[in-house]
């Protein structure tokens, strides 16, 4: 007897426990279901839209590089032979307007030359392997211009290459200060932008509230739109310097606005 009553008891308690366990389980969900039901009530309706910038402008800058390469039989008199080139080179820009501080060193190279010698062969199917020996010493010094009156662009680029460089690369014509023009740039996409988002809301029939965020996609480079222009040159019956295609700089500017609405 002692036995089925304790087993009665201990049955009625885990019951209660049970039924404990499940109505604070179900109070917690109900409470959960309850919070994300006002949550999504905060939410307000919004709009969002996005609206695109574009400034198209002529580069007021062009930017080349060339190389000067000597060869001596020892150093002093490989470095003596491109410093003569450079030095003449460098007086010819300063000469032309170009400013010092336009002017920079990108690389000065100094490095061995070898050569390969055959040794003579010792007897018939044999013939001893080469070796290297050092044949003098090269100098080689890359120098990058800025040439502010672009105008004058192809008669620098025609002079520099009278002047013995070896080669002239990395010719681009780009925008001396272009956050100007991003801000323009920017100004016209939040303005087409805001117009999108004003039709979207008359196509709704609904008003617009206050703007609730903001990001912003502009690329760190102009995008190149070309055009071609011609260098003139002021020196007369001589070679004025090639025909450059001098180009337009796209800059565009994407902006994401969000609106509330009421």
């Amino acid at each position: 007897m002692l036995n089925v009553f304790f087993s009665k008891t201990y049955n009625s308690v885990l019951l209660t426990l049970v039924l404990v366990a499940v109505v604070v389980s179900l109070g917690a969900y109900t409470n959960m279901v309850l919070k994300q039901a006002d949550q999504s009530a905060m939410v307000s309706p919004s709009i969002s839209v996005t609206g695109t910038g574009e400034v198209t402008t002529v580069p007021d800058i062009a930017q080349f590089s060339f190389s000067v390469r000597a060869e001596g039989d020892d150093v002093i008199s490989a470095q003596e032979l491109s410093g003569t080139a450079i030095n003449d080179v460098l007086a010819y820009l300063k000469d032309s307007g170009i400013e010092e501080k336009d002017i920079k060193t990108e690389n000065y190279l100094l490095f061995p030359k070898y050569k390969y010698e055959q040794r003579p062969c010792i007897s018939i199917g044999y013939c001893p392997p080469g070796e290297q020996t050092e044949d003098g010493f090269e100098v080689s010094q890359t120098v990058t211009v800025k040439v502010r009156a672009i105008d004058n662009a192809g008669t620098i680029l025609a002079g520099v290459g009278q002047k013995g460089v070896t080669d002239i690369s990395n010719i681009n014509f780009t925008i001396d200060d272009p956050d100007a023009l991003k801000t323009e740039a920017r100004k016209l996409a939040i303005e087409d932008a805001r117009d999108q988002a004003k039709k979207l809301a008359k196509d709704l029939d609904v008003r617009l509230g206050h703007l609730v965020s903001y990001s912003e996609n502009q690329p760190n480079y102009p995008d190149p739109y070309y055009k071609t222009a011609r260098m003139e040159s002021a020196v007369e019956d001589s070679f004025a310097g090639p025909d450059i295609p001098v180009g337009e700089d796209k800059i565009i500017s994407n902006v994401y606005l969000t609106f509330e609405i009421r």
